[in-house]
């Protein structure tokens, strides 16, 4: 395998239609063009992501994407080295047009497939934009998922824990649903949280002081529809301030659950060097420095890469591509899309359970 490689990466998992193209040398990794196309406008009249529509979003933007990408970043399709695309898990009509897109090009071209879990994507993106080594500890939180996970290599990972029913991004978008903020809910109810205090409305911290790194948020998110029906719609003060207490209230159980996860690592990983934040929840404002915190104290490095590249987009697939392809980890034309791919089943179980 060369030591210079440039992949073309497809994000079609959910509501972003995302192509990028990125390389790796024997430098720092360069970013070419990383292009989202985003459908907020399509799913905001239904408060959330439309699988149908989204999927048709998809086929409607793909192909026009990857021509600008190729010509913005001056590369022709015939000179990358691989064709990478997110292949689960997500919504399976989006997975579909993204990966038969990439097979495509790749049976076209005669070059590598690479079906990349998404998951692994946003764990491996601090690798590409700020070099970590393995051994490092992941929170990977998400709309669909919240983890804490050991990486110690490509493929290689160490479950420590995962939520018991919703993810933190659910429990962000439902409460900014129920507090008629807008969509898409994370952004928006950190925007209106800044305005408010977070201590007049008192919101449980499921978990919180527990042995383990499990989450739950189900059971914020009925306090919080308890509470949001209490107050009165035009009550911005009031919306405000219920919309800080939420934010608090999710942070308060990530950071209770993370640092459970610290622990466990220092004392089982005591090479490891890094704290990793990743996915759409690691863009807000108030969990970096909390977590930033959390890792100074432990003696780590905390790393979260740009908010651009927490949310979903076509340079993670593209770099997760490239870490594979480097280790010859390719995919036939007939590797299916999985909606369910779980980032554990990508490598066998390893250490012991956590207390």
């Amino acid at each position: 395998m060369p030591s210079d490689l440039t992949v073309l990466g497809i994000e079609t998992s959910c509501d972003e239609t995302a192509v990028a193209l990125v390389s790796a040398g024997p430098s720092r990794p360069e970013i070419h063009t990383n292009i989202v196309q985003s459908q907020l406008a399509e799913h905001a009249l239904y408060g959330g992501v439309v699988p149908e529509i989204a999927a048709r979003a998809h086929l409607a933007h793909l192909n026009r994407l990857i021509r600008s990408a190729l010509a913005e970043a001056a590369i022709r399709l015939s000179d990358v080295d691989g064709l990478a695309a997110a292949s689960g898990p997500g919504l399976i009509g989006g997975l579909i047009v993204g990966a038969m897109t990439a097979k495509g090009c790749a049976w076209a071209t005669g070059k590598p497939f690479i079906a990349v879990n998404h998951l692994e994507a946003h764990a491996l993106t601090a690798r590409l934009t700020d070099g970590v080594g393995f051994p490092y500890l992941l929170l990977l939180v998400s709309g669909g998922h919240s983890q804490l996970v050991v990486c110690s290599g490509v493929g290689r990972y160490h479950e420590l824990g995962t939520t018991r029913d919703d993810a933190a991004g659910e429990a962000f978008d439902k409460s900014a649903k129920l507090l008629g903020l807008g969509y898409p809910g994370g952004p928006a109810l950190e925007r209106a949280a800044r305005k408010g205090n977070p201590r007049r409305f008192v919101l449980p911290r499921p978990l919180k002081g527990t042995p383990g790194c499990d989450f739950s948020f189900s059971g914020l998110k009925t306090a919080v529809r308890q509470q949001a029906e209490a107050i009165a719609p035009e009550d911005e003060a009031a919306v405000a301030d219920l919309a800080a207490a939420v934010e608090l209230a999710i942070c308060d159980s990530l950071i209770d659950r993370t640092t459970n996860a610290v622990r466990w690592f220092r004392r089982h990983h005591p090479e490891g060097q890094s704290l990793v934040a990743a996915g759409g929840v690691a863009a807000n404002t108030r969990l970096r420095a909390r977590l930033a915190a959390l890792a100074d104290d432990s003696g780590l490095d905390f790393v979260a890469p740009t908010p651009a590249l927490c949310t979903d987009n076509g340079a993670m697939i593209a770099w997760a591509g490239i870490e594979r392809l480097r280790l010859g980890l390719t995919d036939s034309l007939d590797a299916p899309v999985r909606p369910r791919w779980p980032l554990a089943a990508l490598s066998s179980p390893f250490g012991e359970p956590v207390r």
